[in-house]
């Protein structure tokens, strides 16, 4: 399953972060991603009540469809009960203390686990501990040219950048040398999450997905 996530990712280019204070209808959301071309939608643990947010999605949608995973993971109890609700990878916004024990469990469980790192020595880490891939965080500190920086020595890395993506800029990450570029509030804005406004995520999706080629 883990190759299947990193193959999704390769093949979109693109994931989706999702940042909300609350989301009622997750399915509908994971949907209007995958309408504008995002299938690989991250949803995170600072929104309350996240596991049951990941068994609605993992319960009812199509797993080639929608591929769900949860963020900001900084536990192994967190990934023990992220992947107990279906979550399909685990994504850290750095190199937590359990790193390795969050590695184990996602590997066990046939998840993709993307680590957080920013320093190439925090890279080297990352993969050191079986990162399928790893988040650059935060990616507007550093900027498209640290990723080709970063290729020299580590070119068979998956890199993802995170943080201060956008349309403007994503294409220039790919061209670096990511993977796959980490999309936020630029395609989900908190707002129409809680409005419910599906068809605007959709265009936002699609027009991200249009910037990257």
């Amino acid at each position: 399953m883990s190759n299947h996530v990193i193959e999704t990712l390769r093949a979109d280019q693109a994931l989706v972060v999702v940042r909300a204070s609350r989301i009622d209808d997750p399915v509908a959301l994971g949907h209007a991603l995958a309408a504008g071309g995002i299938r690989t939608v991250e949803l995170t643990y600072t929104t309350p009540g996240l596991t049951d947010l990941l068994a609605q999605v993992s319960g009812r949608v199509d797993a080639d469809a929608i591929v769900v995973g949860a963020g900001t993971v900084l536990s192994a109890d967190q990934a023990r009960a992220a992947l107990a609700a279906g979550a399909r990878f685990l994504v850290t916004p750095g190199l937590p203390p359990e790193a390795a024990e969050i590695v184990a469990e996602g590997h066990a469980a046939g998840a993709a686990v993307v680590l957080g790192a920013l320093t190439p020595t925090e890279v080297l880490t990352a993969t050191a501990l079986g990162a399928d891939a790893v988040k650059i965080f935060p990616a507007r500190a550093v900027g498209p040219r640290y990723f080709s920086d970063l290729r020299g020595p580590y070119p068979e890395v998956a890199l993802i950048p995170s943080g201060g993506v956008d349309e403007d800029n994503a294409a220039e990450f790919l061209r670096a040398g990511a993977i796959a570029v980490t999309a936020g509030t630029s395609v989900v804005q908190p707002a129409d999450v809680d409005e419910a406004r599906w068809e605007q995520i959709t265009t936002n999706a699609a027009r991200f997905r249009a910037a990257l080629r």
